[in-house]
């Protein structure tokens, strides 16, 4: 109880003394320069109090998620795409990184799965592609930007991204892994923009 009440009031701060909102959920105490770091702890994406208690709606600039929707089952995936449509600003977006599940490496797939055999893969709820996962976020009100993501032929896209908008390490472009052009470690990546 007094760990979570400590993180909660280090968040505060740091929101206080942000120069723009720009914040990453379920980042566990990782972000980048500019960014402010919260975990369920401290800004749970399902738990309305917790972000009545810290902004104003239409006042967060970015969003990043990487790796933690996956975690979320659909009918949560909604509710906290559309909690965070509520509080981006109009313009502002939210960058959302999955595992991708037409990543056309079937070890990958079996990796990354609901109870597959990679890290974390136990507590995964569903294998988002870039259908479903737009789907959604279109349900919850925003329009797109795919910027990484393999289709249903196993054939993989990449828009040019600003790792400023929010820095996804899993990606084609930053993970070690993607060496010499290689698509070992991938994520499906899109900018979900406030209208």
């Amino acid at each position: 109880m007094l760990r979570r009440q400590i993180k909660r009031t280090i968040l505060s701060w740091r929101l206080a003394h942000a120069d723009e909102l720009r914040i990453v959920v379920g980042a566990s105490g990782h972000a980048p320069p500019g960014w402010v770091a919260t975990d369920i702890t401290s800004l749970d994406l399902l738990r309305e109090a917790d972000w009545r208690s810290r902004f104003a709606e239409g006042s967060v600039a970015a969003i990043l998620a990487e790796h933690v929707w996956e975690h979320l089952g659909p009918a949560d995936g909604l509710e906290a795409a559309r909690r965070c449509r509520r509080y981006l600003r109009p313009g502002g977006h939210l960058r959302i990184a999955v595992p991708d599940g037409l990543h056309p490496d079937p070890t990958y797939r079996e990796a990354v799965r609901p109870g597959g055999t990679g890290p974390g893969a136990d507590d995964h709820k569903i294998l988002y592609t870039y259908c479903s996962l737009g789907g959604l976020l279109e349900q919850a009100g925003f329009t797109l930007r795919l910027l990484e993501y393999f289709n249903e032929s196993g054939q993989f896209h990449a828009a040019d991204w600003e790792p400023d908008d929010g820095m996804v390490r899993r990606s084609h472009r930053f993970d070690p892994r993607n060496a010499g052009g290689q698509h070992a470690y991938t994520s499906l990546i899109i900018d979900a923009i406030r209208p």
